[in-house]
């Protein structure tokens, strides 16, 4: 989130890369963006970055806001099962990956039932496009109903658990 938005000035693309790649150096292995954080932007940087260590780390990014593609302003929340599939692949794009391993919800949208919400990334992981779900910022009785939907599709052990 820190290298173009919310702290401080625009860190350089080159400079991003290199961070990321020496943290890999370092041990890290986990890289958590949101296609907000830019926005759209760190998503690229990662990309860029882990591109070659592909399958040595794990990616987790988060969907939910409805983000202006050409102005780039954010326009509140969307968590609409269509719009989640078309953030999933412009994810997938920016992210220079076949997969994301980590999808999750940014904030819980109050205008669409998190069963949608989960049913719809149910499809992402089923399309082999998501291996995990997950929430950010949801109350344990939304994540029970999310879960519920989550889980039934035959490996439960594959949502919300970020050892799988």
């Amino acid at each position: 989130m820190n290298f173009d938005w919310a702290y401080g000035p625009p860190t350089d693309r080159k400079d991003a890369i290199k961070l990321i790649r020496t943290a890999y150096e370092h041990g890290v292995t986990f890289f958590d963006t949101a296609e907000a954080y830019g926005p759209f932007t760190n998503e690229e940087f990662v990309g860029d970055a882990v591109g070659p260590l592909r399958d040595q780390v794990v990616i987790a990014t988060k969907f939910g806001h409805n983000i202006d593609p050409e102005t780039r302003q954010s326009r509140g929340e969307n968590s609409r099962p269509d719009h989640i599939k078309q953030v999933a692949e412009a994810s997938l794009r920016r992210l220079k990956t076949d997969r994301i391993d980590l999808f999750y919800q940014h904030r819980v949208d109050p205008a669409v039932p998190i069963e949608y919400v989960a049913g719809a990334v149910k499809d992402l992981i089923t399309e082999g496009k998501v291996r995990c779900s997950g929430l950010s910022e949801a109350g344990g009785a939304t994540i029970r109903r999310a879960h519920a939907v989550a889980a039934d599709y035959g490996r439960p052990e594959r949502v919300f658990d970020l050892d799988a």
